[in-house]
């Protein structure tokens, strides 16, 4: 079973083939779904005209809109790239004049998608990444227990979770380990970073091109390299690759 423990302003899960360590700076980050995605959502209902959703789009810098009917039911989803004026094919293009035409007469309920599917506050980050690339699409609308929409997150969102998790910007000593597959390093990982006098930034795992090893990847500062590196080594974890970034 997955555990998570948050000790010294670090929240280590572990647990299956993945483990990340994120720097929280004290806070109680959980990484769900609900820190991360926009609230309160932008809807617009299905007999909106695509003009409208245009305009709400562009004042909202947002590229899909959750479609609700008059009692806040899901009924639909709209990307930008539903509307006309975007989905104009380049060998067949109409005069503006034309395509204001068509933003003005047709409803939102003529260009979305009634196949919507949407995540909850609850769902840890990477269940909805994983989702998003399974369904292959770059959103997902957030509903609560009584499916109201409370919230969208996107591709966007998953990255900036994704930074913040590697510490991405942020200066310091980046190691790639290759270790056994099973292998329960965490203890070992941060108690040798420690004793170094290190904190540790970061730290996320991934399947290795070696079968039976796992890759990791480790961000720390305050650390030496030359001392780290040969501590890991001892411990038989193999450092593919050291650098300061």
């Amino acid at each position: 079973m997955d555990s998570v423990e948050t000790t010294h302003g670090i929240a280590v899960e572990t647990g299956g083939p993945v483990l990340a360590i994120v720097d929280t700076g004290g806070n109680d980050g959980t990484m769900l779904v609900r820190d991360r995605m926009s609230a309160p959502a932008i809807t617009v209902p299905p007999d909106a005209e695509c003009q409208d959703a245009l305009q709400l789009m562009q004042d909202h810098e947002c590229r899909r809109l959750p479609v609700l009917d008059d009692k806040g039911g899901l009924v639909g989803i709209v990307l930008k790239t539903d509307l006309p004026c975007a989905s104009l094919s380049p060998a067949a293009p109409l005069s503006t004049f034309e395509q204001h035409y068509l933003l003005r007469h047709l409803q939102v309920s003529e260009v979305m998608s009634s196949s919507v599917i949407t995540t909850t506050p609850d769902t840890p980050v990477e269940d909805a990444a994983r989702l998003m690339v399974d369904r292959k699409i770059g959103g997902l609308p957030v509903a609560d227990e009584l499916s109201r929409i409370v919230g969208v997150i996107t591709e966007t969102d998953i990255f900036e979770a994704f930074v913040e998790m590697f510490a991405g910007g942020r200066h310091g000593l980046r190691l790639t380990l290759a270790i056994p597959q099973g292998k329960d390093v965490l203890l070992e990982l941060c108690t040798a970073i420690f004793d170094q006098g290190g904190s540790v930034l970061s730290v996320g795992s991934f399947d290795g091109p070696v079968s039976g090893k796992s890759g990791l990847v480790v961000k720390v500062q305050g650390a030496s390299e030359e001392h780290l590196v040969n501590t890991l080594e001892a411990l038989g974890d193999h450092v593919v690759d050291v650098r300061q970034v």
